[in-house]
């Protein structure tokens, strides 16, 4: 078996655990058999020193077919 490697950045104004489940929904709406996610990095956008927006560059592994 060969899996594929994808890298999405989810956003939510709430969390990051948001931010990485919106990423896992955006890939799903295109890509088949999601296997496995990992977040790779958190941000942090601020504005007047408070935190505005969170991200997760998140790494999701499906198979590949042959």
């Amino acid at each position: 078996m060969v899996q594929k490697v994808i890298e999405v950045v989810g956003i939510s104004k709430e969390s990051f655990a948001k931010a990485a489940a919106n990423a896992v929904a955006e890939a799903a709406k295109t890509v088949q058999g999601l296997k496995w996610a990992r977040v790779a990095e958190f941000e942090m956008q601020i504005e007047d020193q408070k935190i505005t927006e969170y991200r997760a560059t998140t790494k999701i592994y499906f198979d590949v077919k042959h």
